[in-house]
Formats: C-alpha cells, sequence, structure tokens
C-alpha cells in the first residue's frame, strides 16, 4: 500500500510529515527539525488518529509557513554582504552573515552546496563556503536574482557537493543510522559501506562523513 500524506477528516485536511516536507518542499529533516524546536519555530502541535498515526492541519501548515516565510525574510534581508565575495568561510561565519544565532540552523540549500570540503581525523565534514555562494544562497531563498556577488566583482567557477545529489548517500545515512540505533559506534562503517557499494574504503568514508552531517542536522 503507498504511503499516505494527506486525508481528508471530515471538512479538513491533513498532512503527516512527509505531506508537510513535500507541501512545504523543504527536506523531511527539516521538518523534523521544525517540529522538535516548536516551541521556538511556531510549529503546529500534530494529533495521533486512532491507528497511532501522526497528523497536522493543512491550515495549521499553511499558517506557519507564511509567518516562517515572513520572519526569514526579515532576517535575510538584513544579511552581511561586508568582506571579499572570494574569502572561504566555515559554517559560523556564514551563521553570521545570515544572522543566524548558530550554525546548526543554516539551512539545507546551503549545506548541500559547499565549495569546500575537508574530512577531519574523527570523519566529520568540515565545510567551507565563498561570501558570495552564501550570499546567493540568502537571495534565492528571497526571490531576489543575484549572482551572489557584490558589484564590480568578476565571475568565477563554483563547486557544488561532490555527494549532493549521490544516490550512495542513502545508503551511507541508512547504514550510519541502523548502527547507531543498535548502539554501535561508527567504526568499521567505512569498510561495510565499501564492501556494499563496492566502492573504496576512503570514498565510503567520505560518504559516512556526509552522511553524519545529515544525521546531526536532523536530530
Amino acid at each position: 500500500m503507498a504511503n499516505v500524506t494527506r486525508r481528508r477528516i471530515g471538512r479538513r485536511v491533513a498532512l503527516d510529515r512527509d505531506g508537510v516536507a513535500a507541501y512545504t518542499s523543504a527536506a523531511r529533516s527539516t521538518v523534523n527539525h521544525w517540529h522538535r524546536h516548536r516551541n521556538v519555530t511556531g510549529f503546529p502541535d500534530g494529533f495521533t488518529d486512532e491507528a497511532g498515526r501522526e497528523w497536522f492541519w493543512l491550515d495549521d501548515i499553511r499558517t506557519f509557513q507564511v509567518a516562517h516565510r515572513e520572519a526569514k525574510l526579515a532576517v535575510l534581508t538584513e544579511i552581511d554582504r561586508s568582506g571579499d565575495p572570494w574569502e572561504l568561510v566555515g559554517s559560523g561565519t556564514a551563521a553570521k552573515i545570515l544572522r543566524y544565532r548558530s550554525y546548526r540552523n543554516l539551512p539545507d540549500e546551503l549545506l548541500d552546496c559547499a565549495d569546500d570540503t575537508e574530512t577531519l581525523s574523527d570523519g566529520r565534514l568540515r565545510r567551507r563556503w565563498y561570501r558570495r555562494t552564501v550570499w546567493g544562497i540568502a537571495d534565492a531563498r528571497i526571490g531576489r536574482q543575484s549572482t551572489g556577488r557584490t558589484p564590480g566583482t568578476t565571475t568565477g567557477p563554483r563547486k557544488t557537493h561532490a555527494y549532493a545529489d549521490d544516490p550512495r548517500l542513502a545508503a551511507a545515512v541508512a547504514l550510519l543510522d541502523a548502527a547507531h540505533a543498535a548502539g554501535r559506534g561508527d567504526r568499521g562503517l567505512g569498510a561495510e559501506l565499501a564492501g556494499q557499494l563496492g566502492v573504496s574504503e576512503r570514498t565510503a568514508q567520505r560518504l559516512i562523513a556526509v552522511a553524519r552531517g545529515v544525521h546531526e542536522h536532523a536530530t
């Protein structure tokens, strides 16, 4: 049976979390974040049906989305556009440019298009972006047509995240989630994923590192 993302209850329409993600065009992890921090984000409370399934009223989600967009607009219209557009900055500085309180609030659009990545010794992924990339993401979110650069600067190549659209990332996320659910650590996951996908262990380790970032963003 296909997964149901919406249903009509009386005269109202309800959405499950996948339905909320589809309606708002947000990642499932973003919906989870909104819900988990709803005392801050204003995300509406859900309810459960007779089968124990979780739902949210569509009109509540619509109200939340409008308020959320207005709040983002108010913040993003005041982003910090100072500095060299070709300077690489880390997540902390990117958050300050976007006027976010923490790097944990960085949007998925930015996390998925780092201009430079480095896998640290502990397997975590360090992301960095050109300032112009951060400006461009901000402009796109408020509907501005912008190159993400200040007047008078030249254009140049823009790299995207190597695994942003890689279907193998889903396998890495699933493996990491399964390991955590079983109370295992991350040791040996690179070799296990390499055997599962038929790739080098170095590639598998990079996939695990990106998957870890996805997992942390969702939690």
